[in-house]
């Protein structure tokens, strides 16, 4: 109902604009909500659009499209403010119809569908799987999570993936790890590098590894110390990704690596796979507990044995926009926005992280989605420009991929910030932050700003059970409508039935007003992949449900009126309840 009387303003609109002014009949128009109810429920600037086109001052476009706009049933004023806004007024009956339209369409209620037949992928945590997933991680999930149901409500179809990490130097680097810890068991101790994964999660997976193998990827350690000293000395000084000198610590972590692959051979490949699939095992396992799954997991590794890396490199070559410098070979990113070119092929032959994101954006595009969306941590906003670069260099419609940033998490307790460092194991875990203030209020506060803001999380907050803590504050709200929809005892579908001309009272009329936002607030979240729009939203409708609670009786004796007030607030509960659910978070029914 609320987009088709949305549709029905633009619609009369539309045609006042198409007598006044037909050579601008093509015009977009926009509806916003006035912020003071005062000023009616919708308010267009279409008359200021107009006065550059018209040669009009705006308020005598506003005045002539008025005069021209056809007749209808469900707006009681029109009127001109300001500099030529048109604010339009519904009839209070027309606003009540949402309670019905709430309670008929339940669980569906809020779904639109303007994204009807678009397919869209939502990439999302793509979390190297080298350690437990932290709180930084945690927001990525939740906030991906969100967009993606958001996206499903608003009509797309939508694809939930995680990127698997699996072929990358930091799994060599899991694996080093691993087996360093796991020949300290056997008194093999190599001296443990300051720059390799030390948390005692790696000294588990160690003993994991002794306990189903035992001593079969044992080597003295003098063996381990004398093969790293020699790869060290004979190994390339290589660059990274932006041609930067790689530290000598760096370097003396690979040659340890190249030791561990020299002195395992084959078996290496049993100590990598086992690393990885400890943690891919233990994050999955995170994220579904956390309410957070995936359509599908996609393998890095699996775009180079299918040979999609070289093919993409090959690719950038064959178009001129490659060449070698130092021995490695660069894209010349330069020349399609980005600061720097970049390395896509070290002077040693492997291919860097860079290569095969470019490898998986193609693979990507090649399955005809109409959008793709990539959810990063903050810190690679610098990485948008050289992937959007390379895909267009690639011939492909860069305009396809959306990146949303997701800035970082910073905890507090006791109003002291908490610090981490992952490669030194001192982090928060996201399995952590779950026990101390559960899955509903991290899915709540995670999303409780823009993404691309700080996020300070207060854990003592987080924990209280006061109507200062947003989301006790939401289930509140829903646990105290099933409260008085249970002391009444009556049949809930005979509520749809219910004369809803009687909801007279001020508050009864914001509350509706409240209600026909919600389908506009998903589709405005889908648009903006704003998911902090829709918490804001049931923050509001709380707020106006809570007041209407405290100023008006509902188990009243008047039979009618009884059920019209137990329709409206079980219309909010609804809304509340489907809210609540895009972003992951329970609706309880007592507290």
């Amino acid at each position: 109902m609320t987009n088709s009387l949305q549709e029905q303003v633009i619609a009369l609109l539309r045609a006042a604009l198409a007598k006044v002014a037909p050579q601008a009949a093509d015009t977009p128009i926009t509806l916003e909500r006035p912020k003071q109810a005062s000023h009616g429920d919708y308010a267009s600037n279409i008359a200021m659009q107009l006065a550059r086109v018209l040669k009009q001052p705006p308020r005598a476009i506003a005045q002539a499209l008025v005069d021209a706009m056809p007749a209808s049933d469900d707006v009681a004023a029109i009127e001109i403010a300001g500099a030529g806004f048109i604010n339009f007024r519904l009839r209070n009956e027309t606003k009540v119809r949402i309670v019905h339209d709430a309670l008929e369409a339940g669980d569906l209620f809020g779904a639109t569908k303007p994204g009807l037949g678009e397919s869209v992928q939502v990439e999302f945590v793509s979390a190297n799987p080298t350690g437990p997933l932290h709180v930084g991680h945690g927001r990525g999930a939740a906030y991906g999570a969100c967009i993606a149901n958001i996206l499903a409500a608003a009509g797309y179809q939508v694809t939930r993936e995680y990127y698997v990490n699996d072929a990358g130097r930091q799994m060599d680097i899991l694996a080093l790890s691993t087996w360093l810890r796991y020949l300290e068991l056997g008194d093999e101790k190599v001296a443990f590098p300051a720059n390799a994964y030390q948390g005692d999660y790696v000294r588990a997976m160690a003993e994991g590894l002794h306990v189903r193998h035992q001593r079969r990827f044992m080597r003295p350690a003098h063996d381990v110390e004398a093969a790293s000293v020699r790869l060290l000395v004979h190994g390339a000084r290589h660059v990274n990704a932006d041609g930067e000198a790689v530290s000598d610590a760096e370097q003396t972590l690979d040659a340890l690596i190249a030791a561990a692959k020299e002195l395992l051979g084959g078996d290496y490949g049993i100590v990598h796979a086992f690393a990885l699939e400890e943690q891919l095992a233990d994050c999955r396992q995170d994220l579904e507990e956390f309410g957070v799954t995936f359509d599908r997991w996609f393998s890095e590794q699996s775009l180079y044995s299918s040979g999609q890396v070289e093919q993409a490199v090959a690719k950038l070559e064959a178009a001129g926009h490659t060449y070698v410098h130092d021995g490695a070979l660069w894209f010349r990113s330069t020349a399609f926005g980005d600061e720097k070119d970049r390395v896509i092929r070290r002077e040693n032959g492997v291919f860097t992280y860079f290569a095969s994101d470019i490898a998986y954006h193609l693979e990507k595009f090649s399955r005809g989605l109409t959008r793709v969306i990539d959810v990063w941590g903050a810190d690679h906003h610098g990485y948008v420009a050289r992937v959007k670069g390379a895909l267009r260099a690639c011939g492909a419609d860069a305009e396809r991929l959306t990146v949303a940033l997701v800035q970082f998490a910073v905890l507090y307790r006791g109003g002291e910030k908490i610090s981490m460092s992952t490669r030194a194991g001192q982090f928060v875990t996201l399995r952590d932050l779950r026990r101390e203030v559960g899955n509903d209020a991290a899915r709540f506060f995670y999303v409780l700003r823009k993404s691309e803001q700080h996020l300070d999380f207060d854990l003592d907050l987080a924990k209280s059970q006061s109507l200062d803590n947003p989301v006790y504050y939401l289930q509140y709200a829903h646990a105290r409508i099933s409260s008085v929809l249970a002391n009444w005892g009556g049949d809930g579908s005979a509520l749809k039935d219910a004369d809803l001309n009687l909801l007279q009272h001020e508050q009864e009329i914001g509350l509706t007003s409240l209600l026909t936002e919600y389908p506009e607030i998903v589709e405005a979240a889908a648009r903006d992949l704003s998911p902090h729009m829709v918490a804001f939203y049931l923050r509001e409708l709380c707020a106006g449900f809570h007041s209407y609670y405290n100023a008006v009786p509902f188990l009243v004796d008047d039979e009618p009126l009884k059920c019209a007030r137990l329709a409206l607030i079980a219309a909010v509960r609804q809304v509340l309840r489907n809210g609540l659910t895009l972003l992951g978070v329970s609706a309880p029914e007592k507290m």
